[in-house]
């Protein structure tokens, strides 16, 4: 049984099954409630049964994590030979998920470092790479929370979606923010800021703010070596299309993901949705 630092985040990290074997890392799943169903993230709802659901304007909410289920993936991820644990979560901005996690912490057989990364998708997810390869190469747990917190700095996310309705409707963003959204056809451009969905520009068409989006994420890579992530929810057209067009444009282009956004973000944010997520090594 090998002796280790572990990496736990959550399901909103949104990070390829492979990575997280290759890497070790843990994800604690948060949950969607579909009318009377309670489904788990990532193993019994999928991205595109949650777009059909919002599509039908079907009840849809989001839940965290109890900390009994933290506290379980504490005490298996310690029986594997861990002696440290470094718990790497999305915004408490936009869920309880942080809290959950602090309060299972306290009762952990190790030592648990609870992080509220401020991020979300795959500015989480990059967040935990960088602290499982903290891990991999010898790191202790405040090696591995400085890793992350470094990369959490660094992080940009911006997104794109075709209505603020369901981000108004979850209480991500503000009515009068949503109201703007709406306001003659109006597209907005949104950025994570402070752990928090805020406003960044408006723009006329969808067409433009894709490729507005395209020009900010360029900008903020500039030279430097960068991992991006573009997601999208039943988009996947725009989002190879955009991704493309940013291996072109960014020469310091590291790795590239393209992926759909699970449900429990999607759910926030509505089919149509196109984000990217900027991340210098």
């Amino acid at each position: 049984m090998s002796r280790h630092v572990a990496i736990v985040t959550d399901s909103t990290a949104y990070l390829p099954p492979r990575t997280m074997e290759r890497h070790g890392i843990t994800a604690v799943p948060l949950t969607v409630v579909l009318g009377d169903q309670a489904l788990e993230e990532g193993t019994e709802i999928s991205a595109r049964s949650l777009a059909q659901a919002l599509q039908k304007r079907r009840s849809v909410t989001t839940s965290r994590p109890s900390p009994e289920v933290f506290a379980e993936t504490y005490r298996r991820v310690a029986g594997s030979g861990a002696t440290g644990i470094v718990s790497l979560h999305l915004s408490a901005e936009f869920s309880g998920t942080y809290d959950a996690a602090v309060l299972a912490a306290r009762e952990a057989p190790v030592p648990v470092r609870v992080v509220d990364t401020g991020m979300v998708a795959m500015a989480l997810g990059f967040c935990a790479l960088a602290a499982a390869e903290s891990a991999e190469t010898g790191g202790t747990v405040d090696d591995a929370v400085a890793a992350a917190e470094k990369r959490a700095a660094g992080t940009y996310a911006y997104f794109y979606v075709d209505t603020l309705d369901y981000l108004r409707r979850g209480g991500r963003i503000g009515a009068a923010q949503a109201l703007f959204g709406s306001a003659l056809a109006v597209k907005p451009l949104l950025q994570l800021d402070g752990g928090r969905i805020e406003l960044l520009e408006k723009v006329r068409t969808a067409t433009r703010a894709i490729a507005r989006l395209e020009e900010i994420v360029a900008d903020r890579a500039g030279n430097a070596q960068v991992d991006i992530a573009v997601h999208h929810l039943a988009a996947p057209d725009r989002a190879s299309a955009l991704a493309e067009r940013l291996r072109a444009r960014v020469p310091g282009l590291a790795d590239l993901h393209v992926s759909e956004v699970g449900a429990v973000i999607g759910a926030h944010t509505g089919p149509g949705l196109l984000g990217a997520v900027v991340s210098p090594r």
